[in-house]
């Protein structure tokens, strides 16, 4: 017998209540805000103008709303979500601050197609298989400026491994990748963008530990070229 929920089974962002509990804490306000959006929202804070739509894809429950919001940044925001689960987390908490459900949305980045002004991707193409096809998406959709913050180095390297901070008796494997920043910044710059490295701002440039593995944490900020 098959069956069709093969996605969420092995989804790893499905199967983590601890997760759950901080994403939700993060919607209400209860959970400082992680450095990486401060440091998103700041790089955009010359680049969205008034009416201007932004797309947060792999946004979790949502919460860079707030960082947009506190900072008055006058974008329409929408966010995508894998993880449907958490999405539903964002869909519940982030009403009460003024964002509506019907901009989260229970999509992968290969769902989507359509225009939107502005795009961020923090913290997301690393735990998948490849970032072609995904940001391919992304920089087609995307009319002025992506912000993207992954695990970037001089040389890829791919890894497959068990992710050990699941609930417990769930067993599953995740991507850790960290793909080489050049070849990254050549294939943002093939689809109209000015690209350049910004340091990041938790890390300072070093490694950081993640679910027991390195991560090259790297900014990039790419402009289309008019």
């Amino acid at each position: 017998m098959i069956r069709k929920d093969g996605w969420e089974a092995y989804c790893i962002w499905e199967h983590s209540a601890t997760v759950r509990d901080l994403y939700r804490r993060r919607c209400r306000r209860e959970a400082e805000e992680m450095t990486s959006h401060k440091q998103a929202a700041e790089l955009l804070v010359s680049r969205i103008r008034p009416g201007e739509s932004l797309l947060d894809a792999g946004c979790g429950s949502g919460y860079f709303y707030h960082s947009l919001s506190s900072r008055k940044l006058p974008a329409e925001y929408w966010g995508v979500d894998a993880a449907s689960t958490l999405i539903h987390i964002g869909q519940a908490e982030l009403p009460a601050y003024g964002l509506p459900a019907e901009r989260l949305l229970p999509w992968r980045i290969e769902d989507l197609d359509g225009r939107v002004d502005h795009t961020v991707c923090l913290n997301v193409l690393s735990n998948i298989d490849n970032y072609h096809r995904p940001l391919e998406r992304l920089l087609k959709m995307t009319k002025r400026s992506l912000i993207l913050r992954e695990s970037l180095k001089t040389e890829a390297e791919y890894r497959y491994v068990e992710d050990r901070f699941l609930d417990p008796g769930v067993t599953l494997k995740v991507h850790v990748n960290h793909y080489d920043v050049g070849e990254v910044c050549d294939f943002i710059r093939g689809y109209g963008f000015d690209v350049r490295e910004v340091v990041d701002e938790r890390t300072g440039g070093k490694p950081e530990d993640v679910i027991g593995y390195p991560h090259y944490w790297t900014f990039l900020v790419a402009d289309r070229r008019l």
